[in-house]
């Protein structure tokens, strides 16, 4: 199986956050998210959901307003099938934390030694984190609008929120932070 070189950049977000990945191409859309979850710091405590065109792939929900196909049935391969194919990765539909996944390229060569495999048929094709810019916003900040506020805020010492801001993070925040090598341990725990 190829190997999927992808580029999820967060929307509305200036300066960029994004993070460069490698994905076997028979991964599923749920293992995407796994995977999207872990390199941009997300902790997954929000309803999220993929958007290719028109289709919605996601959990299901049979109470649900809309449909939504459900995104174990469907692989990166399926959704993505060539160099430059988008799609949207939705995470928290209220706060609306918009990713930009596009496929920056297909690889045939087998993965570098030292990755982690991530498929649900086995170890065909390695996961990995190759590159990436800044810190992933905190949960429940409010989406873009929020976080430009929250940046404000505990840059500030003169803002009204700004101790308020500081201590509801825990002290400190960087946003320029980005580890790849702390990115790509955090993948290697992903499981089957």
């Amino acid at each position: 199986m190829s190997s999927y070189i992808l580029t999820a950049t967060l929307a509305h977000i200036r300066p960029k956050i994004w993070r460069q990945l490698r994905v076997p191409g028979d991964l599923t859309l749920a293992g995407l998210h796994q995977v999207l979850q872990a390199a941009f710091g997300w902790k997954n405590s929000h309803l999220h959901e993929f958007e290719v065109g028109k289709q919605r792939y996601g959990v299901p929900d049979p109470d649900a307003a809309r449909e939504i196909e459900d995104e174990a049935d469907i692989t990166i391969a399926h959704v993505l099938p060539y160099k430059s194919s988008t799609m949207q990765y939705v995470y928290d539909i209220g706060d609306s934390w918009i990713h930009n996944i596009s496929v920056a390229r297909i690889e045939d060569a087998p993965p570098k030694r030292g990755t982690h495999s991530l498929s649900p048929r086995g170890p065909t094709a390695a996961v990995a984190c190759l590159g990436g810019q800044r810190a992933c916003p905190p949960e429940d900040c409010g989406g873009p609008s929020g976080y430009a506020d929250f940046l404000e805020a505990i840059h500030n010492p003169d803002h009204p929120q700004h101790e308020q801001r500081l201590q509801w993070i825990g002290g400190a925040f960087d946003p320029e932070l980005f580890s790849l090598r702390a990115v790509n341990e955090e993948l290697a725990t992903l499981r089957d």
